[in-house]
């Protein structure tokens, strides 16, 4: 594909979530330029769109501001915040809280409360969920974390997942294209594991957040892009 034709389609992409209402008004135009720079290999950090009221660390968030390690990200009633750190990408919907921290040299992304979808470059990382720690190296998942149960679907890579209750009941997944979302509950008194259905994220957001990294997810021209 020319270069023409890649900005042509990464300009179509992000105007059918425009839209769809994906992104928040005014947020369009910035993840514009940032998707079609990282086409080029010059992916913009920091938040790329702000809808409503996000905070890091308790203050208002900015455009371009970066999330660093330690910090944490909360969107409210209403909210939606996506942003990019080093080569991996979010899409925070709403009261929803997020962190981000490191041990023993490896990244580690607190899922604390609520909804997030995310896509990952190469690298070890482990995501932490009130109900399970999840190992991970360069996929897209998205997690709906609740205290008693967080909702994980692995929508393309690896990972070994690890309830916090019982980490016997470990369980590796591989995925191409969704097809193994689960609940992943404490273990204690039953089954740590529950199949579920692909539910509150689409193809056309993962597209989205790798574009701004200057990636395409696997399953990138499959026409069945909504669940």
């Amino acid at each position: 594909m020319t270069d023409g034709r890649s900005q042509f389609a990464r300009r179509a992409v992000l105007r059918r979530l425009a839209v769809a209402g994906t992104l928040g008004a005014g947020g369009l135009a910035g993840l514009l330029r940032a998707a079609i720079a990282a086409g080029h290999g010059n992916a913009q950090g920091g938040m790329r769109s702000i809808k409503g009221t996000v905070t890091i660390d308790g203050q208002p968030a900015v455009i371009g501001q970066q999330v660093l390690p330690g910090q944490k990200v909360v969107t409210g009633p209403g909210s939606e915040a996506i942003y990019v750190i080093g080569k991996d990408a979010f899409l925070q919907h709403e009261n929803s809280e997020f962190g981000i921290d490191r041990a023993a040299g490896v990244a580690v992304l607190r899922y604390i409360t609520g909804k997030v979808l995310s896509v990952f470059g190469k690298g070890k990382k482990r995501l932490d969920t009130p109900t399970a720690t999840i190992g991970i190296r360069g996929t897209g998942c998205f997690i709906d974390a609740g205290q008693d149960s967080t909702y994980f679907c692995l929508c393309y890579g690896g990972a070994v997942v690890r309830p916090k209750d019982n980490p016997r009941a470990r369980k590796w997944i591989r995925t191409r294209h969704h097809e193994s979302p689960y609940y992943i509950d404490s273990g204690k008194s039953g089954p740590a594991f529950r199949p579920a259905h692909v539910d509150n994220h689409t193809d056309d957001e993962l597209v989205m957040l790798e574009k701004l990294v200057g990636r395409l997810p696997p399953f990138h021209g499959k026409t069945d892009s909504r669940y």
